[in-house]
């Protein structure tokens, strides 16, 4: 951890009791910081709030008010969640308060090799393969925190100079990140996500290059090369640019060649062998590859991660066969793109799951993947009816379903041997769920309970 003294004595109000939150509380006030926290909820688990007044934390929940734009904070560390027109940020925003994020502070104190990764889609997986890959040769820690559930301070704090940190970044911790600086930075892809906080596309574009605004030409960039506005995207940045990509060909970084990955021209391994499926797994392992290989990675440490990791849970992550039909958990996948990619991986006839919160656009782009790949569907959440439009469309038997977890039997008697039963909704859990976690979990749950068995 590096030592900074910014903090000292300055009054500095914490937004939101998440994970983040709590931690960044307790961390700044071993900065010498007069800590505020502040919750719209209130806990159920009154521990969080004794242990945040234990180390002298003001604490107020059940509201933000707007009172508290009037007790002069010096910095208010704001959980990335809460949008910017909240009334309470809107005022210190006019207030020309500083407001910052976790991930902020996290880089303010950490003191080694920082490779961060942002991006629409593939994060985690991104993230989860980086990490094993750079610790399959490293001497020293190499961990991973940030938007993957676990607090890029608190790790931080606990890391020294020659240590190495893989974060997952988020478009909404990059916006309250300004001096974030990762060695080498990851853009898996950009599509359009979450336009309801960033009102434009353009926006979120420019939330997510936060990632490599100050990133000069001995960092580096690895991008994914596969469209051409990525490659725009990429002119942008200061840094060395290392292309990937399953497409086109590119010496300058990992690509894919007759089913052979190489890096810069030199073979590393087939893609056959990957033990993640679908084609968007490839593309997440290019990434990671080339991150691997600017971190001197070998190819056999390379191999040994992708012959053997399986997934990230509830990133198209297989839960089991039963009577040889594959259960598989992709709850993450809360946009059309992800389903699509999802889709696109399997070569037996799918059993498709989908449906969720109703954001207002319909699914006619999944139509032709529908065809190709679907032989029947279940559908549930506000959005069902256009679930079920799309699939009448493409001419797929639909069943109506309540939710994620009465959809499983439903999904088994429509099955047949060799089939794959998919969780794969397009949309967010926020109708019936509080998160695509639980989802993904109920659904696992489900499963187990109609096979008699526990996920492998």
């Amino acid at each position: 951890m590096k030592k900074i003294d910014e903090y000292q004595g300055k009054k500095v109000l914490v937004m939101g009791f998440g994970i983040s939150g709590i931690n960044a509380a307790h961390l700044l006030v071993k900065l010498g910081a007069n800590v505020t926290a502040n919750d719209k909820a209130t806990p159920k688990n009154n521990d969080i709030v004794d242990d945040l007044e234990a180390d002298g934390i003001k604490v107020i929940t059940g509201d933000n008010p707007i009172s508290l734009a009037n007790e002069g904070f010096d910095v208010v560390v704001k959980n990335p969640g809460i949008p910017y027109d909240n009334p309470l940020v809107a005022a210190f925003v006019k207030q020309g308060t500083t407001i910052i994020t976790e991930a902020e502070l996290g880089w303010q104190i950490f003191d080694g090799h920082l490779v961060s990764v942002t991006g629409s889609n593939g994060k985690t997986t991104t993230t989860t393969l980086t990490q094993l890959m750079i610790a399959e040769n490293a001497k020293h820690q190499v961990k991973y925190a940030g938007n993957i559930g676990i607090s890029f301070s608190k790790i931080a704090e606990d890391l020294g100079p020659d240590d190495t940190l893989v974060t997952e970044l988020s478009s909404f911790q990059l916006l309250g990140a300004p001096t974030i600086h990762p060695h080498i930075a990851i853009i898996t892809n950009i599509f359009s996500n979450h336009l309801d906080y960033h009102k434009t596309r353009e926006n979120y574009i420019n939330a997510k290059l936060n990632i490599t605004r100050n990133q000069t030409k001995d960092d580096f960039l690895v991008i994914n090369w596969d469209r051409d506005e990525w490659q725009k995207i990429a002119q942008r940045s200061q840094a060395t640019i290392v292309p990937f990509s399953r497409l086109n060909k590119s010496h300058e970084g990992s690509y894919v060649e007759d089913g052979m990955i190489y890096w810069r021209g030199q073979e590393v391994m087939p893609t056959k062998d990957i033990r993640l499926i679908g084609p968007q797994n490839v593309e997440n392992a290019l990434a990671a590859i080339a991150a691997a290989k600017l971190s001197g990675v070998t190819n056999g440490a390379i191999k040994k991660v992708l012959t053997t990791f399986s997934g990230v849970r509830h990133r198209l992550q297989y839960v089991m066969e039963y009577q040889e039909r594959l259960f598989y958990n992709d709850s993450k996948s809360t946009d059309i793109e992800a389903t699509e990619v999802a889709l696109q991986g399997f070569d037996r006839p799918v059993i498709l799951l989908a449906g969720g919160l109703d954001r207002g656009y319909t699914f006619e782009r999944l139509v032709p993947y529908f065809k190709k790949h679907v032989k029947a569907m279940i559908v549930f959440g506000e959005c069902k009816d256009k679930m079920k439009d799309a699939g009448n469309q493409a001419g797929v038997p639909v069943v109506e379903s309540e939710n994620a977890i009465t959809a499983v039997p439903e999904a088994w008697k429509l099955s047949e041997p060799g089939d794959v039963i998919l969780l794969s909704p397009a949309n967010a859990s926020w109708d019936q769920f509080p998160s695509f976690e639980v989802r993904g979990d109920k659904f696992i749950e489900a499963v187990e309970e109609l096979t008699g068995k526990k996920e492998q």
